[in-house]
């Protein structure tokens, strides 16, 4: 099941995004109405983006990717769902934004773009459904222009080893192999009646970091929170307005990690 990753999580990501478009998690009236899809932690490291060009990987349906655009930049999206970028396209084009959205996965994206970014933006839930951080790095690095920002937000991987009531710890933090399981339901509308069949991996922060350094660019953030923007799990609660804590370890371990890193001008 492993080497077919690509077509199960597209199945299952195409299956969510009907559900997704209509839960309040997302709220897209809201949404189309003007409300920003982003949160503080990822725009205070983007800073003023108004005329930059940049790219977002794993977009799913582009919340994000338009607000982006709508802070006045030049935003390329980029999602494995073909759901998710039809849903885009439509939202782009009831919110009269020039959102460019291609449909591919993260590692053939050369395939499909011939262009170098101010920014490469990514941000919660993302790597976890790809196998290899090494690759991943590189298509950053490929896509950055030199002295390019690479903004990413992510849930911390010491909250993917516990079991899914947060009461043991089930799961390895170092990628030693791939986790292959069915869920029920969706973060999004944890009431879904659909069947979610998944292949992810755990990164650990040393692998993460490191691929970035080793694909030549300098890490001048890094930050880890103790809270969620996002209601992501049965037992997280509001402890705060917008931070999220799981009932239980409440401040007492990561939930979210924040990096943002510059590609070096090795030209200099």
């Amino acid at each position: 099941m492993e080497k077919d990753y690509l077509k199960i999580n597209k199945a299952s990501w195409n299956t969510k995004v009907k559900y997704h478009v209509e839960s309040n998690f997302y709220d897209v009236k809201g949404f189309l109405n003007g409300k920003s899809s982003l949160n503080d932690i990822e725009l205070q490291l983007l800073g003023n983006i108004d005329g930059k060009s940049i790219l977002h990987l794993q977009c799913h349906f582009g919340q994000d990717s338009i607000s982006l655009a709508r802070l006045g930049a030049k935003v390329t999206a980029v999602d494995l769902s073909n759901e998710s970028i039809n849903t885009a396209l439509e939202l782009n084009k009831q919110t009269k934004t020039d959102v460019t959205f291609i449909n591919c996965d993260v590692y053939s994206l050369p395939k499909h773009l011939n262009e170098q970014f101010d920014i490469v933006f990514t941000s919660y839930g993302t790597i976890g459904w790809l196998p290899d951080i090494n690759k991943w790095a590189d298509i950053i690095s490929y896509f950055l222009k030199p002295n390019g920002q690479f903004v990413f937000a992510e849930f911390h991987p010491v909250i993917w080893m516990y079991d899914d009531h947060f009461k043991y710890i089930a799961y390895d933090y170092f990628n030693n192999e791939a986790i292959i399981e069915t869920y029920e339901g969706t973060y999004a509308d944890k009431d879904a009646k659909i069947e979610q069949h998944y292949v992810m991996w755990n990164h650990g922060l040393s692998e993460v970091i490191m691929a970035l350094i080793e694909k030549g660019l300098q890490i001048k953030v890094f930050k880890e929170y103790d809270f969620s923007p996002y209601d992501f799990t049965n037992f997280t609660y509001e402890d705060e307005p917008k931070k999220y804590r799981i009932k239980g370890l409440d401040k007492k371990v990561p939930i979210v990690y924040a990096v943002e890193a510059i590609k070096q001008n090795l030209m200099l």
